[in-house]
């Protein structure tokens, strides 16, 4: 299928999910990109509030794609710089050598098998004098596997500072602009229709607007290396075109190789799928990552193919009724065409 077809085909199959979505009111909207090579179509349905329309240029809170479009290149920048090896140990860089997650390598992180505890539960440190890197390294490790947790990404986040010697948000700002991406960045930001809300928390009450929706990073003052981070469609397909010029060995902030690594299999995920550095691939060699809000990001190396989802779908409620269903339309436009075809 010619790539014009491909993105015109893709953008109504994601269109018509959208307004199914929107049509049961089970988000208030959302944005896409389709794209491949120099070649995008952004897709826009709902609205971002009672009065406004969402577009391509509304920003949404990404959640979990902050992990692998701020703190994943981060690491591979300080990796290049000769900053910080992946295999080495936590306690190599930060003072925790005498704790359970001292012996913490940055690879075991970023393929979710760190055997950190699993839950964050920030809030127990709230009020103590307990340094946040030391508090999360702290507890015993679980037994040895994989199991997704956000602990890992938080302590790279607070590694990077340590490291560079100035906030992940100053960090991340300076990546993103090298990479193109104007209107990406932490919170909070302003309430105004170019800002999508998510959760309406309490009933009666205004939604969480313009600052983060995870708890933990709410607690760290809106900038983690888990979630945090507010983008937009044209953003969203701005990094996915540029990684994908790295992997074929373009110059970029972090070396082809490492993003070439990352998105080989490492660890069996269960179900079909294995994570690589950061993200989870598919039998198909799609390689993505979601976020809890109702983002993803969906990209085949083979092709240069990718699909970007913005959504607030946490706006009702944490059912996310309908989401499966968006993201396999994702998925799928890009294991079920004929990739390597210009017929």
């Amino acid at each position: 299928m010619r790539d014009g077809d491909w993105l015109t085909e893709t953008g109504a199959q994601i269109r018509g999910v959208l307004k199914v979505m929107v049509d049961a009111q089970w988000l208030p909207g959302g944005a896409a990109v389709i794209g491949t090579g120099g070649m995008w179509e952004f897709v826009a349905v709902g609205r971002v509030n009672e009065e406004d329309d969402t577009a391509p240029d509304v920003a949404y809170d990404a959640a979990s794609l902050t992990k692998v479009m701020a703190t994943w290149p981060l690491v591979g920048q300080a990796v290049a710089e000769g900053m910080l090896d992946l295999d080495a140990p936590m306690s190599e860089y930060l003072p925790v050598a005498d704790l359970p997650g001292g012996a913490v390598t940055t690879r075991q992180i970023l393929t979710h098998t760190s055997r950190l505890n699993p839950v964050t539960w920030l809030e127990r440190y709230v009020g103590t004098d307990e340094d946040l890197a030391q508090a999360l390294l702290a507890d015993p490790l679980e037994d040895p596997g994989y199991a997704y947790i956000d602990r890992g990404f938080i302590v790279l986040g607070l590694l990077l500072e340590h490291l560079y010697g100035t906030g992940l948000d100053r960090l991340a700002g300076d990546l993103w602009d090298e990479l193109g991406m104007r209107s990406t960045t932490y919170g909070p930001l302003a309430r105004s229709p170019a800002v999508a809300p998510t959760e309406r928390r309490l009933a009666g009450a205004a939604p969480t607007w313009g600052v983060v929706h995870d708890e933990a990073a709410a607690l760290m003052g809106g900038v983690a290396g888990h979630a945090g981070m507010f983008t937009t469609a044209i953003d969203l397909g701005a990094f996915a075109r540029e990684v994908l010029r790295i992997h074929e060995g373009g110059d970029g902030v972090m070396p082809s190789s490492y993003v070439r690594a990352s998105w080989q299999p490492h660890v069996d995920a269960g179900q079909g799928l294995w994570r690589g550095l950061g993200w989870l691939i598919t039998q198909e060699g799609v390689v993505y990552h979601n976020g809890f809000t109702g983002t993803s990001l969906f990209v085949h190396p083979a092709s240069g193919r990718y699909v970007g989802v913005l959504t607030n779908a946490v706006h009702h409620g944490r059912d996310r009724t309908g989401l499966v269903d968006l993201r396999a339309a994702a998925r799928t436009a890009l294991t079920h065409q004929e990739h390597g075809s210009n017929s």
